[in-house]
């Protein structure tokens, strides 16, 4: 069995697999197995009923698709093309060599990509599909005529459904309701990022960080559940991975930011054991909170990746919550905490550095900055770092640990990388007043996704929504963008149970507090603004357009171009 020939991001192609597999698979974050093999193709193969009671028994998704070498029909194809949609990424489909599956996804996918890069994609995978050229040729022409009648028009297109998406359209519904806006994402639950450390902390139950997506998508739009492949800013389009055209008078850019879990050898293999956990990830901040628990003695370690990444305090909220219950239970002495920070300095905002030094001091661990962990051998408990030395070389460390807490490398979705919309670093290009995107008038963008310098906050969108609702509501009538955002961010550091110092800031490090008191003192209130006030906040204002405590300031404009109407525009104080 191969788990490295990943064909996309959400399906692997693999040979016959066995039994034993199905649990290695899991371990490398495969959530769906596609057997495309009939059964009785040779006599030292796994027989289907045999696999699909395996993977339930492991709770992974299982599909029999039994295709003949060599004799793929068109149904075979819709079938996989309907697992594809259907089933959780990522997914693993295997044969005698994984061929057969390459071909299933290159005729798939032959309506809406180009039939050379279907096949450069599937030799990269030691597949040959070469011989496929005049069906995929074929397949492609007729998807084409079919898909020009095809194509869905909106006022609005917005993309992503997280805090961003939602936000941004509750915003808009708020000022006009006679729009026809779309939302597109395939997720089916919407999760509150933002309390994932409280879980890994043993504060927060999973559950109550979860919501059905359909529970949270505004009233008033259309939730179209597909992803997207790709945009025509040119021609106003955004392209859906079944094919569908969806046409657009504005866009709104939100679909979050990836992690790249694969970024460091060998995490995915380990991840959710040998003590190697992270709380970027919902399924897997409960395992934090387990290890915590059990940990009595040893090396607790915990690692921050090269910014951009989302809620740049969290990594180190980790190590607070965990050192905090570690000394609550009379073993921190016993336990050596090290904070391997990529970056050369504890928080970019200096104001906030000496209260998180206490702590840091406190709990008695140990900084290591310039120190970017490169791959881990679970089994071992072995970390391997990167470390940059004082005359700017680069030295290959390992550390020895019991628990490792992961912060994974974080980028733009490649959809978005990859499009006239993103900037040389992946982001969506946006002038980071007015969240307008500085080449397409009619794009905007939000959230994490977007190329504004703001630390990357579900804080940062409450501001951010109202601007792109009031810009680019001016930009369809043909009035000035004037909203303008400041870069609010916040961060509510947790350094101890009961206690958080409260950081919101904006460009530049500008202090911008919501109360008037000292933000850089470690606060009970803060606490219960963060554990109790903030999760509503969320759920009942951010995602449902309600502006409280949202100032407005108006961008400059001249006198003879300004509109005639009185317009609002968005701060983050």
């Amino acid at each position: 069995m191969e788990t490295n020939r990943k064909i996309t991001a959400g399906l692997g192609i693999s040979t016959q697999i066995s039994i034993e597999d199905l649990s290695t698979l899991k371990q490398a974050g495969y959530r769906s197995i596609i057997n495309a093999r009939p059964d009785s193709e040779s006599p030292d193969q796994v027989a289907n009923p045999e696999l699909a009671l395996a993977a339930a028994a492991l709770d992974l998704e299982y599909r029999f698709i039994p295709v003949v070498a060599g004799a793929i029909s068109d149904d075979d194809v819709a079938a996989f093309g309907r697992a594809l949609l259907e089933m959780p990424q990522p997914i693993l489909g295997f044969c005698r060599s994984g061929t057969r599956v390459a071909s299933l996804w290159a005729l798939d996918q032959a309506g809406h990509d180009d039939v050379d890069h279907l096949i450069k994609m599937a030799s990269a995978v030691n597949a040959d599909i070469s011989g496929l050229r005049p069906r995929l040729v074929a397949r492609h022409d007729s998807a084409s005529q079919a898909m020009s009648c095809a194509m869905s028009s909106y006022d609005i297109v917005i993309v992503g459904a997280g805090a961003a998406g939602c936000g941004a359209a509750s915003s808009i519904l708020k000022r006009r309701r006679d729009l026809k806006i779309a939302i597109i994402d395939p997720r089916q639950q919407h999760f509150y990022q933002a309390g994932w450390t409280m879980i890994g902390g043993g504060i927060f139950k999973p559950e109550s960080t979860e919501r059905p997506m359909q529970s949270v998508i505004p009233k008033g739009t259309i939730w179209i559940k597909a992803a997207v492949a790709g945009f025509a800013p040119e021609r106003h389009q955004v392209f859906l991975d079944d094919g569908s055209i969806i046409n657009y008078r504005a866009l709104v850019v939100a679909p979050g930011l990836e992690l790249n879990w694969a970024g460091i050898d060998g995490l995915t293999e380990t991840l959710g054991k040998n003590g190697v956990t992270s709380n970027y990830q919902h399924g897997l901040a409960s395992y934090t909170w387990t290890l915590v628990q059990n940990l009595k003695s040893g090396v607790a370690l915990f690692t921050q990746p090269p910014m951009p990444i989302k809620c740049a305090g969290a990594p180190q909220k980790a190590m607070y919550l965990s050192a905090d219950y570690w000394r609550r239970s009379g073993v921190l002495d016993k336990i050596k905490i090290e904070f391997h920070n990529n970056g050369a300095v504890l928080f970019g905002v200096k104001e906030f550095v000496p209260p998180l030094m206490e702590y840091v001091e406190r709990y008695k661990a140990e900084l290591v900055f310039g120190s970017t962990l490169k791959a881990v051998d679970g089994p071992a408990r072995i970390a391997t770092f990167e470390d940059k030395m004082p005359d700017g070389s680069v030295k290959l460390v390992q550390k020895s640990f019991d628990m490792l807490h992961v912060v994974p490398p974080q980028r733009a979705p490649a959809f978005v990388a990859k499009s006239a919309l993103a900037n040389e670093a992946g982001w969506v290009a946006v002038d980071q007043q007015t969240l307008q995107h500085v080449k397409y008038p009619d794009v905007f963008s939000l959230g994490d996704v977007c190329s504004a310098p703001n630390a990357k906050t579900a804080a940062a969108v409450r501001k951010q929504a109202p601007v792109v609702a009031m810009n680019l509501l001016a930009m369809l009538n043909g009035q000035p963008v004037r909203a303008v955002y400041d870069g609010y961010g916040a961060c509510p550091l947790t350094v101890e149970r009961g206690k958080v110092v409260l950081a919101e800031f904006g460009y530049g490090g500008k202090l911008l507090p919501s109360f008037p008191l000292n933000p850089a003192v470690a606060r009970r209130s803060s606490w219960f603004l963060k554990a109790t006030l903030m999760p509503f906040i969320y759920w009942n204002m951010l995602l449902k357009g309600n502006e409280i405590m949202v100032k407005h300031e108006l961008k400059a404009v001249e006198p003879e171009t300004a509109p005639a109407c009185d317009f609002e525009t968005v701060s983050g104080r």
